[in-house]
């Protein structure tokens, strides 16, 4: 008597119905996800007018208050208190590190310190209870019994490993998207601060100006020139106000543009014609870095070109010819 099989077809020990099924979810949870975005899409001038405004109101209250009074004007957050005295209480959490994550978050554009703690507690606390979590479905639960040991041990330590470095993927993911969006916008940025700087304006009026006229087509850079411009006016050290530009961008091309507003504050040379210099380098960087992509086009095309394209050729091609001959062989 012959057996009727009992599950589907497997790649690599998967259910192929099974992992077809998760991807269909995640992609109909994607689809209403993009809807829900495109029709609840609000301005992001809003938002960003708001962080500028706070942190117009903290440089104040750090200029104008007190030590003892900026406290009591600080707003702290409940839930980071408690996440920190627990990491604090366990010893779980380093000056080193938590600087290196504060300042990780102000490069993707989070103003929020306190989030930092949440990210390192995260780190410890995802890999408990993912890894708890997996241990109890494949060793006591017993899910997919079929599986050797050797693939249950394989897939606790993968889930162990990937809930820890989830937070900083995130982060870093977040930091990379926005150097991105800041190199794109760069030379045309130097292009206006050269305009305004032959125009009369001072340095803070100019990064005010260009934070204004760049805000809708790179909001990001707009809001790291706004955040410039309202510093130049409130700090006491104009240095330390270009020195915050560089630390809040990961991008080398940021570093030098701070340097030579340095320099140019320090020694009275020209601002124009070194800005100037400047964007023309980084127009020749971002036409080099195109071309780049341009002459990687042919060897990335060459899998899908093989796997996907010729075979189809083949049979659109060889097809007629492979069933006539068929025919021929059979009738013949």
């Amino acid at each position: 008597m012959q057996q009727v099989p009992t599950g589907g077809p497997h790649i690599l020990g998967f259910d192929v119905i099974w992992i077809a099924t998760v991807l269909s979810a995640v992609a109909t949870f994607a689809v209403l996800l993009a809807i829900y975005a495109a029709t609840t899409a609000k301005d992001p001038m809003v938002r960003r007018v708001k962080a500028l405004n706070e942190r117009r109101e903290q440089l104040k209250a750090g200029i104008v208050a007190s030590t003892n009074k900026r406290k009591k004007l600080t707003n702290r957050n409940q839930a980071a208190d408690r996440v920190r005295s627990i990491l604090t209480q366990f010893k779980m959490v380093q000056d080193d590190q938590l600087k290196k994550t504060q300042q990780k978050l102000m490069q993707a554009g989070i103003r929020t310190k306190d989030l930092a703690f949440f990210i390192i507690f995260a780190r410890f606390v995802l890999p408990v209870i993912l890894g708890i979590g997996a241990v109890l479905l494949l060793y006591v639960f017993g899910f997919e019994p079929q599986w050797s040991p050797l693939r249950r041990y394989i897939t606790v330590a993968g889930v162990l490993v990937g809930s820890y470095k989830a937070p900083d993927i995130w982060l870093k993911n977040r930091v990379n998207k926005r150097s991105h969006a800041v190199r794109k916008g760069l030379p045309d940025a130097l292009d206006l601060l050269v305009i305004c700087a032959e125009a009369g304006l001072t340095v803070d009026a100019a990064f005010g100006r260009v934070a204004k006229e760049l805000g809708k087509a790179y909001p990001e850079l707009g809001d790291e020139f706004g955040l410039t411009a309202i510093e130049l006016g409130f700090l006491n050290e104009r240095r330390q106000a270009f020195e915050n530009l560089a630390q809040r961008v990961d991008l080398e091309a940021v570093r030098g543009v701070v340097t030579t507003m340095i320099q140019t504050e320090k020694y009275g040379t020209p601002l124009a014609s070194a800005l100037r210099v400047l964007s023309a380098e980084f127009r020749h960087q971002r036409m080099m870095r195109a071309e780049e992509k341009a002459a990687r086009l042919p060897a990335i095309m060459t899998v899908p070109l093989i796997l996907f394209i010729l075979p189809t050729l083949f049979v659109v091609i060889l097809g007629p010819a492979s069933c006539s001959i068929n025919d021929s062989f059979l009738h013949g």
